[in-house]
């Protein structure tokens, strides 16, 4: 029986198994979808669909650099303890290194690992080790320098948090100091030009209603905005931050005394944004009970 596309696609949708997996189970069983499942099932791989549903937060970001450009990854998992395992962390290990070859995260999902694809990789992870997991986003930036660091390493080159810090001119020194700076900041942008514009608004907005309730002129409130805005974009932004290697200057002037001009960073930490589900344990009991 001819396998079609259509066929390996309602396979894949059934049991959540990458497209080669897919494709073989089909290949094996001469087209009988039935039996595929059966197979997939016996491979261990069908197990990985049930799991799918699951909330993966925990996982850990990875960070690699070739030449000017450094990526980072985050990769997820359901708990801490497959993020200590060695396995998980050598697949993680082999994405960043592909993310540097990738433009985006559907070109390294479609990315070569080891005769595989990262997405089927990952499913087949997932049947290995019993969790589920996710590649959730990748970044990076480009520079004459790009220096690394990871905050609560689990292994070379990842852990909880990953920078990377793009720079022209500077030392390497300099650059690590500085991303010791944002793991510890949180910068939401390099400065006022690249900060969200909703963002901005939103705080003007709250910052004007404060003012307006103190009761005072108009040319006072209006200087009360622009000094509370002055002080929001200083805190906010990496380069109008104070530095916290030497708080009497701001990051800015840091890299103007170092001789380095900073054009980028990234800043991921694990699970940054994503709702964790609470367990609540004794309606678990209840439902095995019941069920």
């Amino acid at each position: 029986m001819a396998i079609t596309a259509a066929l390996v696609k309602e396979l894949r949708e059934s049991t959540g198994v990458g497209m080669m997996d897919a494709k073989k189970a089909l290949v094996e069983n001469d087209g009988d979808m039935d039996a595929a499942v059966d197979w997939l099932r016996t491979k261990g791989l069908a197990k990985a669909a049930k799991k799918a549903g699951r909330t993966a937060a925990e996982g850990l970001v990875a960070v690699a650099v070739s030449g000017g450009k450094g990526v980072a990854v985050e990769v997820n998992s359901e708990t801490d303890f497959v993020a200590k395992n060695a396995e998980f962390q050598q697949m993680v290990s082999g994405i960043a290194n592909a993310a540097l070859s990738a433009s985006d995260l559907d070109a390294l999902n479609a990315a070569d690992l080891g005769g595989k694809s990262v997405a089927d990789t990952i499913t087949n992870k997932i049947a290995t080790i019993g969790e589920n997991m996710s590649l959730r986003r990748m970044a990076s930036v480009e520079g004459e320098t790009v220096v690394t660091y990871v905050h609560n390493a689990a292994a070379d080159g990842m852990g909880k948090i990953g920078v990377l810090v793009a720079m022209n001119g500077g030392s390497e020194e300099f650059g690590r100091q500085v991303a010791m700076h944002i793991a510890a900041a949180s910068p939401q942008a390099l400065n006022e030009a690249e900060l969200d514009a909703t963002v901005v608004e939103k705080e003007r907005s709250i910052l004007t209603e404060q003012a307006r309730e103190s009761g005072k002129p108009e040319n006072i409130i209006e200087n009360m905005i622009k000094g509370r805005m002055k002080k929001f974009l200083a805190e906010v932004t990496l380069l109008g931050q104070d530095f916290v290697i030497n708080p009497d200057l701001t990051v800015e002037a840091a890299a103007k005394e170092a001789g380095a001009v900073i054009v980028g960073y990234v800043r991921m930490e694990v699970g940054e944004g994503i709702a964790k589900e609470e367990a609540d344990f004794a309606a678990e009991v209840a439902a095995a009970v019941h069920g």
